[in-house]
């Protein structure tokens, strides 16, 4: 337990940025950027698959108001990824801002700017387009080594080895193991094998993809944009428009959500790609349409999965094989995958003698995938979560004793999670805590309710990271300011998060002063240090670690010139907040003295900055138990309660990280009933709106109750791990587990809704 006490960390503080937002100020990109500008929309492929045979601007040119139509030919011919990650990036270079072949029903085909967006639609429905209608890709099973290639360009690049081969529609592939998996199953008494299914969600942010773009007064590319990567931003453009990354200045404002969405650059090519051309000023703001055709949502993934075990429960070998649809290109494929399996097998690391882990990653003509909260462990979760509850009830043993027996432990190596130890690790106490809130023991089996609807309980428990050891960089300047309040300068990007906030927290407590003399300012490309941004769980655990750091070496330099002017040497003095004093005890100089003097013959910078990687990602876990009431009449499904206990090392902000917790569950929970994505034969999406793509509401949550289990995590700051995207992990299999026990059926496939429910139930004699 952690017995560490804290002043700031650890509270309940209000979001630095909460009033401004509930009164509405200017806050987002619509709200901060000029009305005076060029309006960007993209005229969009209406075939999966197709050649530009010709393609006609001039009459559409001609509507006033319209500034410049730009097609393939007029785009540098030099592929890039849209991917937000560390150079040199996982994912193939397989894009073009607008390319000849068309890969998908809602590619981009022609880019059009105009004075209004009146101008711009007329215009969109005069360009004439005529295509050679390729075969399409649309069935990921029959994608890998398919006589159709999606990407058979000879620029295609990748620049890290994963596997990934374009003549095979291959994005990325690869197989890892420990032990004699066969052997071990060999001798297992039990062993369940099934295969699950979880579609292309949407992370249905309130705000779309929308960015503005203009030249400044230096001849820069200034970016504007909602976005969570701002420095991978100006890189994957300067790639895209193959400039300088020098000429190119990316800030970000508030986020209105991200989620994953905006760890790709979705939005920014296209008005960047007007501002270079023209020199004017542009935005592009994607509508809910084009961000649910043309977004980058979760990679459906068809996940196999072998559970071996001993008649007494003991798991001894899981084999998972993952299938990944990365759709027209590639962002994020190489990546989210692995987390199917690193994610989902080292829960049951107690007993376990041997896994074996591979998968394919596979090119469709389908809309593009990306990152979405989770990034593959969710997928992972819900089919070894799901076959582990399958194996239980073969067995006829409770499914907590069952996870009791084999889950991970604390000071346990786990090989399946790239050989790191869990030093830090609560889950057992995360379980006995859910199973004491929930009463698991009384509301474990299904009961008959008066009004004919029956109720059942399921049960998942979850792993995620927190940053991607080696690789992540967080960074953070910290300076004083007149009168000894301070700014905190960061690259990492707030999307509701409050990350703001916390690492406020973080920099009070290291600096003993109040949260509101904290002044945070990011992100932004010119002026904050580097960090990779907001993703993979990274922003507590790896850029709060840079924030502590660079506290720590601000208090040096500020005692260095308090001892100046107390005349005495820098190990003399005691830096306590609000003044700096000698040890002693015979002068003492107050914190807006010294913040004064930096300011006036004072040689030692009153600033410091620190980064921070970490070459561990010490996992959070979650435990999460469900009870829903069963229409057997209709299928329909309802969610009574829903406990959720969470172990993210220390909570900094108890507030923000329950909101996080029930923010995950919610998605999570869309994810299991509501969330569908399909195609027609054409392989345009059914689900382009909101009134087709089912979100839950607050009415169908019924009662969140989220509580958190901490350990202390040496290696992060204030003992914290992440948060962010664990806790989205858990619905999906506890859902599917308690439907199972009300019906008596297992489903495997996302989402369950009431008609599969109702057409599996077994029919009554």
């Amino acid at each position: 337990m952690n017995e560490h006490q804290f002043k700031t960390v650890g509270q309940p503080v209000r979001k630095k940025d909460a009033m401004r937002l509930l009164l509405g100020k200017p806050a987002f990109v619509d709200d901060v950027t000029p009305r005076d500008c060029l309006v960007v929309k993209v005229l969009r492929s209406p075939h999966a698959h197709a050649l530009i045979e010709e393609i006609s601007t001039e009459i559409a040119l001609k509507v006033p108001g319209i500034e410049a139509i730009f097609t393939y030919r007029d785009v540098p011919d030099k592929r890039f990824t849209m991917a937000g990650q560390t150079y040199p990036e996982p994912s193939p270079y397989d894009r073009l801002i607008l390319d000849r072949r068309v890969r998908f029903v809602g590619d981009a085909v022609a880019v059009v700017a105009g004075e209004s967006e009146k101008a711009v639609d007329r215009a969109l429905k005069l360009i004439k387009v005529k295509y050679e209608v390729l075969e399409p890709v649309l069935d990921m099973h029959t994608a890998k080594d398919n006589a159709v290639l999606v990407h058979p360009e000879d620029n295609w690049r990748s620049l890290c080895p994963v596997g990934a081969d374009n003549k095979r529609n291959l994005c990325a592939s690869d197989s890892s193991g420990d032990g004699d998996v066969d052997a071990v199953f060999a001798q297992c008494d039990e062993i369940v094998e099934h295969t699950y299914h979880t579609r292309a969600n949407q992370q249905a942010m309130m705000e779309t993809f929308r960015t503005f773009t203009e030249i400044d007064a230096f001849g820069r590319l200034h970016v504007v944009s909602s976005t969570q990567i701002v420095f991978h931003a100006r890189r994957i453009l300067a790639h895209a428009l193959d400039i300088p990354k020098s000429k190119i200045h990316v800030e970000k404002p508030r986020i209105g959500g991200g989620f994953g969405a905006k760890q790709s650059v979705v939005a920014e090519v296209y008005p960047a790609l007007v501002t270079w051309k023209t020199g004017k000023p542009a935005k592009m703001l994607y509508t809910r349409q084009e961000t649910q055709i043309a977004g980058s949502p979760r990679h459906e993934m068809e996940v196999s999965v072998r559970v071996g075990a001993m008649r007494d429960g003991t798991i001894r070998a899981i084999d998972v094989y993952t299938l990944s649809n990365t759709g027209a290109f590639g962002e994020h494929g190489p990546t989210t995958v692995g987390l199917s399996g690193h994610k989902s097998i080292p829960l049951y690391n107690n007993n376990l003698e041997a896994y074996r882990f591979a998968y394919d990653v596979v090119y469709t003509n389908v809309q593009a995938a990306g990152a979405y909260r989770g990034y593959g462990a969710t997928q992972g979760i819900f089919a070894v979560e799901s076959a582990v509850n399958e194996l239980a009830a073969r067995l006829n043993i409770d499914p907590v004793a069952l996870r009791e027996k084999n889950m991970v432990r604390e000071g346990q190596a786990m090989p399946a999670y790239y050989g790191e130890t869990a030093y830090a690790c609560a889950l057992d106490r995360c379980m006995a805590r859910a199973k004491e809130m929930f009463h698991w023991d009384e509301r474990a089996k299904p009961r008959e309710m008066s009004n004919g609807r029956v109720r059942a309980a399921g049960v998942a428990m979850a792993m995620q990271g927190s940053g991607i050891s080696c690789v992540d960089v967080g960074s953070a300047t910290i300076k004083i300011n007149d009168d000894g309040f301070y700014s905190l300068i960061i690259g990492a990007a707030d999307m509701g998060t409050g990350c703001d906030t916390i690492l406020a927290q973080m920099a009070a407590e290291c600096l003993d002063c109040s949260v509101d003399d904290v002044i945070v300012f990011g992100a932004d490309s010119d002026a904050s240090p580097y960090d990779s941004g907001s993703y993979a769980s990274s922003t507590t655990y790896v850029t709060g670690k840079a924030v502590e750091k660079a506290c720590t070496e601000l208090k040096e330099k500020l005692c260095t010139v308090a001892a100046g002017m107390m005349d005495c040497a820098v190990d003399e003095t005691v830096f306590e907040g609000r003044e700096i004093r000698r040890a002693d005890g015979s002068a003492s100089v107050s914190l807006a003295d010294v913040a004064t003097k930096t300011m006036c013959g004072n040689p030692t910078a009153a600033m410091a900055t620190a980064s921070h990687t970490s070459p561990i990602s010490p996992p959070p876990f979650m435990v999460g138990m469900a009870e829903i009431e069963l229409d057997r009449e209709t299928g329909s499904v309802e969610l009574i309660d829903y406990v959720a206990v969470v172990d993210c090392g220390t909570p900094i902000n108890p507030n923000l990280a329950r909101v996080q917790t029930e923010g995950g569950l919610v998605q999570g929970i869309g994810m299991a009933l509501y969330e569908n994505v399909t195609y027609d034969e054409k392989g345009r999406i059914a689900e382009d709106t909101f009134m087709q793509y089912k979100l839950p509401t607050r009415l169908d949550m019924g009662t969140l109750r989220v509580e958190f289990e901490s350990s202390y995590e040496q290696s992060g700051p204030f003992g914290a791990k992440s948060i962010g995207e664990i806790v989205i992990n858990t619905p999906s299999p506890a859902l599917a587990h308690a439907i199972y026990n009300a019906t008596g059926v297992w489903h495997r496939e996302l989402p369950i809704t009431a008609e599969h429910i109702l057409m599996s139930m077994p029919e009554e004699n």
